[in-house]
């Protein structure tokens, strides 16, 4: 259940409270009977962690690891079995 806080319009007197979400909001002070209004912050939920963020399912600009040690063997390869493996036009 999640936990609201609320402030006295007539003296300021601030408390938190947990209550269910079909529970009406609290309308009276238990210190001075006066108006209650329910105060806003920020939310208690962070996210961390990849996948959350859209640039965290993108490949990355240098490439991995192991992505740059395979294209280094590929670019030692001689030109001339590259040359064999590319069909000829007739």
């Amino acid at each position: 259940m999640p936990t609201y806080a609320y402030a006295c319009t007539s003296c300021g007197h601030k408390f938190d409270t947990v209550q269910s979400f079909s529970d009406d909001a609290l309308t009276e002070c238990p210190e001075c009977g006066g108006a209650l209004r329910k105060q806003y912050g920020s939310i208690g939920v962070t996210f961390n962690g990849s996948g959350f963020y859209r640039t965290d399912s993108r490949a990355k600009a240098g490439g991995s690891k192991d992505a740059s040690a395979s294209s280094k063997t590929e670019s030692t390869t001689s030109p001339k079995t590259a040359a064999a493996s590319t069909p000829t036009s007739s």
